[in-house]
């Protein structure tokens, strides 16, 4: 199971490309930030080089200042990926400071945040459009988070409902593998991240 700097946000992530090929449009990206952690997962339109180009724009547009605010950081993969296919997206800042989730969608890449211990679950809001060609109007949420919490995104190549049974507590490596396995779609390239805030440690904390 991969992790982050500090394991402030541990993550796992399961994916296949359409039809068994090795050349996949659907792209993730984990960047431990000053404050927190840059979470993305990014579907570049269709199949096959193009898609995929297009998705490797995006996530290098995103490494390149991860530490813009997150409308900032669509606004500015738009202005790059206008000759290209173009994409839809979810992002994700973690604030480990405030203890807080900004995230926001581009198209349909859904994002599902698992409470701990509780089986509450919330949802981002998927606003149509694609990074690179129109681009509706950007809207971030803002949610608490706590010890434990799950995020988890999924491209359109996971079919929906694939959260109903999800548990924060299972190790994250086996949730992203089932996910995959039950919900992937044989048609289209497929990728779910699954990642578990730790947040950080507070003095005397065991």
């Amino acid at each position: 199971m991969p992790g982050t700097p500090a394991s402030i946000f541990d993550h796992a992530v399961a994916s296949r490309a359409q039809g068994g090929g090795e050349v996949s449009g659907d792209l993730h990206m984990v960047r431990r930030l000053d404050r927190g952690v840059l979470v993305a997962v990014v579907d570049g339109l269709g199949h096959g080089h193009d898609a995929e180009t297009a998705a490797r724009l995006a996530i290098a547009t995103l490494e390149a200042e991860p530490q813009r605010e997150i409308t900032g950081l669509v606004e500015r993969c738009h202005a790059v990926l206008n000759r290209s296919r173009g994409v839809v997206m979810s992002i994700a800042s973690l604030d480990a400071e405030r203890e807080t989730i900004t995230w926001l969608a581009v198209g349909n890449v859904e994002g599902i945040l698992i409470r701990s211990g509780a089986a509450k679950r919330e949802a981002i809001l998927m606003r149509g459009g694609i990074v690179g060609h129109r681009l509706p109007s950007l809207r971030t949420a803002t949610l608490p988070l706590s010890r434990g919490d799950v995020l988890v995104f999924a491209t359109d190549g996971i079919r929906e409902g694939f959260a109903e049974a999800l548990r924060a507590d299972a190790p994250l490596q086996d949730i992203a593998d089932r996910v995959l396995a039950r919900h992937g779609r044989p048609d289209d390239d497929a990728l779910v991240l699954v990642g578990r805030w730790r947040g950080q440690r507070k003095a005397g904390a065991s």
